[in-house]
């Protein structure tokens, strides 16, 4: 089966991973190729490096040029693909837009986001999603979600309630897993002890994982619990960051907080944790949490996108914006002895397993295909 699949761009993102990771395991029977919009290809390498073609349309972010569609369109005629697959809201109306105008039989979206408040959200953003919703109705065939509320809050934005269908994101648990050696080695680099409660914020710095937020829990912790030290990593989250730094120093947490910046060892970073942490105010599915839960660390989370679906029974939950609240989940946590802490991380697993295990969502994924690739056919017989 030939695959197009159109992405807004390949920044180490949630939704950008996951399509690595499906691309990862699609095996024999799928020849994927694929385009960014963008000439943001930071996971670019690694697609290619599976043997699988990678192009950008070179757009400029934020700029919108009609003409894009005219090439892309070209380009897919060319490729001539079974099936295209566009990845978030400017794939999603460029690409599908692009599809229909090359005569493509069957297109899927992909959705990856669960918050539309203009609070949370660019206007451009929001415009291009408000397109989505009324062309929903009439250029995709079927619309891919990764979380159960962002198929509602699309829902309710008018978008085509018939089409929607759920496929979680997955996670690799024979690389996120309990590495006491990634854990004593982490811990080394850093220059603490083995027994010096540590909990991770991992993610890119961006206002919808409310790293501020974080920082004022981690302060209220602080307070109570002096000897906790705060590690996070993620694009954007270091020693150049102002804000980060700002933060750090009104919540008093200066000699407690890592700030490791973009880390390729995310696995290693994760074995290392007592807790791992989300504050975010708009998420449709956290990878994080599945990554940490993987590793046996137990979450203490925002009730954001199927955050509290993901941790289920196996961490704390919170409601979005309760830094108090994110605090005393924080503590409760640590405060567990260590015996039950390790028995709530090793439910946390096997949740993951269960319900998660990156094998088994991507052969949902190959049913998606196989049903689009089934309607196209129809399509071009008749």
């Amino acid at each position: 089966m030939k695959l197009s699949l159109v992405i807004s761009g390949l920044d180490t993102g949630g939704a950008e991973m996951m399509l690595l990771k499906v691309l990862e395991r699609l095996g024999p029977g799928f020849s994927p190729h694929v385009i960014s919009l963008t000439p943001r290809i930071e996971i670019g390498p690694r697609i290619r490096a599976l043997g699988i073609p990678v192009e950008s349309l070179g757009m400029h972010p934020g700029i919108p040029d009609p003409r894009a569609i005219l090439r892309l369109a070209r380009r897919l005629r060319e490729l001539n693909p079974d099936v295209v697959h566009t990845w978030m809201y400017h794939a999603d109306l460029l690409g599908g837009l692009a599809a229909r105008l090359a005569g493509m039989p069957a297109v899927g979206w992909a959705i990856h986001h669960s918050n539309l408040s203009p609070a949370a959200n660019k206007r451009s953003t929001l415009a291009v999603a408000r397109a989505c919703s009324r062309l929903s109705h009439c250029l995709p065939d079927r619309i891919l979600c990764c979380s159960e509320v962002a198929r509602k809050v699309h829902v309710e934005y008018g978008y085509a309630t018939d089409k929607m269908m759920v496929v979680p994101n997955g996670f690799d648990l024979s690389l996120f897993r309990p590495d006491r050696f990634a854990r004593d080695a982490v811990r080394q680099e850093l220059g603490l002890g083995p027994d010096v409660p540590l909990v991770g914020l991992i993610g890119r710095f961006d206002p919808q994982k409310n790293h501020a937020g974080f920082l004022q829990a981690a302060g209220l912790l602080h307070r109570k619990m002096s000897e906790v030290h705060f590690l996070l990593a993620g694009k954007g989250v270091d020693r150049g960051n102002a804000k980060l730094l700002q933060g750090i120093e009104e919540s008093d947490l200066h000699g407690f907080t890592h700030l490791l910046g973009l880390r390729t060892d995310v696995p290693r970073l994760m074995a290392a944790l007592d807790v791992l942490v989300s504050s975010s105010i708009g998420e449709a599915f956290p990878n994080v949490l599945g990554e940490a839960m993987g590793c046996c660390v137990p979450c203490a989370v925002t009730d954001v996108g199927d955050s509290a679906w993901i941790v289920g029974d196996t961490g704390w939950v919170v409601p979005v914006g309760d830094m108090a609240g994110l605090a005393k989940a924080m503590e409760e946590l640590l405060a567990m002895p260590p015996a039950e802490r390790k028995i709530l991380g090793e439910r946390a697993r096997t949740r993951v397993s269960e319900k998660f295990e990156i094998g088994n969502i991507v052969e949902q994924y190959k049913v998606f295909y196989a049903e689009l690739a089934a309607l196209g056919q129809r399509r071009r017989d008749h």
